[in-house]
């Protein structure tokens, strides 16, 4: 549940078209469902703007089902990360209307109507980084944003990344995947004024050692403005990027 849904069940409480029992049905699990091996916090979207996310790695196919009924039940969105698509096939035999990116690995089902924010710019070095690319925009998008996409515009060709200035002067917030060196988001650090949100990849031959060579060549970024997150963290990216936005929206109001 979040602010708006709360709203709109007070609402209808105050004007007697939802019964007092029904509304406190609702708010029974609140401010968490324990369904014996997990908690589902139905309370988050209300504290910080965006549902309980499932990370579906370590957890078992009827897990991550169980879970994902219960976030719909509690008329949230639904979003899961690193979701194998033999636990996707399940969560959609459960749930039909859910929507399976294997690249990001990623489930989604919106169940709340948000107006889009635009602003957002995901930005990949090479396609072999699209995965954690894939898994920010999933990530950004479930969160209220219509986010834009720029691939494939790495630092061995660069002229690929200038031919499209305007559009990184236009967002608000730019979330650069790389792999390799990492060296990208030093370059769009230069470039615009807004924050950047670095994101290395485990991309690379032997010396880039499992995206550790990007992850100190970006933290080491002689450009201002960059901040980095951990390998591979393309939901951390996209959440960061979300609340960044959503500040710069509030602020324009």
């Amino acid at each position: 549940m979040d602010a708006d849904a709360l709203r709109e069940l007070l609402g209808g409480v105050r004007d007697g078209s939802v019964p007092i029992e029904d509304a406190v049905a609702r708010y029974r699990d609140l401010p968490f469902e324990d369904l014996g091996f997990a908690k589902v916090d139905h309370h988050r979207a209300l504290r910080n703007g965006a549902p309980e996310v499932i990370l579906c790695e370590g957890k078992a196919t009827e897990e991550v089902v169980a879970i994902s009924e219960a976030i719909v039940r509690n008329g949230s969105n639904l979003f899961a990360t690193r979701a194998a698509s033999e636990v996707a096939d399940a969560v959609r035999v459960a749930l039909p209307d859910a929507r399976y990116n294997a690249r990001a690995r990623t489930i989604s089902l919106p169940q709340q109507a948000v107006e889009a924010r635009e602003g957002i710019l995901i930005v990949s070095a090479g396609t072999s980084d699209l995965p954690v690319a894939e898994e920010a925009f999933e990530t950004a998008s479930i969160m209220g944003n219509a986010v834009e996409r720029l691939y494939d515009v790495g630092v061995a060709g660069i002229h690929r990344l200038l031919s499209h200035t305007p559009t990184l002067a236009e967002a608000n917030v730019v979330v650069v995947v790389a792999g390799m060196e990492g060296a990208l988001p030093s370059v769009v650090g230069g470039l615009v004024s807004a924050p950047v949100i670095a994101v290395p990849t485990s991309v690379g031959y032997g010396a880039s050692l499992n995206g550790i060579a990007a992850l100190l060549g970006m933290l080491n970024s002689c450009a201002s403005g960059v901040t980095v997150v951990n390998i591979d963290n393309g939901f951390g990216a996209g959440c960061a990027a979300a609340r960044i936005n959503a500040m710069t929206a509030k602020a324009a109001d």
